[in-house]
């Protein structure tokens, strides 16, 4: 039986915002067993707390936003990454801003931050969500598909295909774990095109991008003077993402996880077809006993549904 964790210390720190220009401080600190990761909007006094579960997300487009009752962070989908990735299930965000900084594109930085903070291991067991039978996402040529395995833990094989040079065929297959995750995947930095830069800022969005915390691609050549961290840096960090947005169903999930060129759009779409699917996946806390493994039951379906 595992247990659940969060972190051993608080951690602080400030940066840009992607998509708003802003300049936001963030504190992470502990919490409790079954809380989940919760965000708090320290700007908007008496604001509601967000909690990161999918069926608070107010938007996909460019990113992965959350809200509750009229307060909302954006940006969230690297640092949730880093939970994920790193195995912290309980933690407040406090922010002073509608947006998560965006650090240096990837979540590298946010790893760094939870190892030095160090973590705590509770005495809430961590209960994970065991995939039983296909789910499915799909929307014209990008789909996502979720597949029960025989192997424990969760494995990745995602694949991109953009009519670039720099783009073309790329694909990523391991089992994930914390080592891969820190190792292969949490440094791989966000990217994009240098012609839709002008039409991203006429619509409010990339107005804190520069090449230090976004590779920038133009038709000939990658801008960034160091060039890319690993050969295939645009399929990893596509698998950073979607971990960051699968990390909104609220339980680590066991299955084969197969994707190809999905976004944040079809990210959450996954997110809320498993909800959907109570009968496709069981909850499993490990535990050898025989009734360790059980089906969600109607009041938490519910709760989840209104969350």
């Amino acid at each position: 039986m595992m247990m659940q964790q969060t972190l051993r210390n608080v951690i602080e720190f400030s940066g840009v915002g992607l998509h708003t220009g802003c300049e936001v401080s963030v504190r992470i600190l502990p919490s409790c067993g079954d809380t989940g990761i919760t965000f708090f909007r320290r700007d908007l006094p008496g604001s509601s707390a967000i909690r990161a579960v999918s069926s608070n997300v107010t938007s996909t487009s460019y990113a992965t936003s959350l809200g509750s009752r009229g307060a909302t962070v954006s940006t969230i989908e690297h640092l949730m990454a880093a939970f994920y990735g790193m195995g912290v299930d309980n933690a407040i965000v406090e922010l002073n801003g509608p947006e998560v900084p965006i650090m240096d594109g990837s979540a590298a930085e946010f790893v760094g931050m939870v190892e030095s903070a160090g973590l705590v291991t509770l005495s809430t067991p961590r209960r994970y969500m065991v995939i039983k039978k296909p789910i499915k996402v799909v929307e014209d040529d990008k789909y996502i598909f979720l597949m029960p395995s025989e192997e424990a833990g969760l494995s990745i094989n995602y694949a991109i295909d953009f009519s670039h040079p720099f783009l073309a065929k790329q694909s990523f297959s391991r089992p994930f774990s914390k080592d891969v995750f820190r190792k292969e995947l949490g440094s791989a930095r966000t990217f994009g095109f240098l012609k839709d830069v002008e039409m991203l800022r006429a619509n409010g969005l990339a107005r804190g991008g520069s090449l230090e915390n976004a590779i920038v691609i133009s038709d000939t050549e990658i801008l960034n003077e160091g060039g890319l961290r690993y050969p295939d840096e645009f399929v990893r960090h596509k698998v950073l993402d979607l971990m960051g947005d699968i990390s909104l169903v609220g339980a680590p999930i066991m299955g084969k996880l197969i994707a190809y060129r999905s976004g944040h759009a079809l990210n959450h779409k996954l997110a809320q077809e498993i909800w959907r699917k109570p009968g496709r996946w069981e909850f499993s806390d490990l535990s050898p006993v025989e009734d360790a493994v059980f089906a969600p039951s109607a009041a938490l379906l519910e709760k989840m549904a209104t969350i």
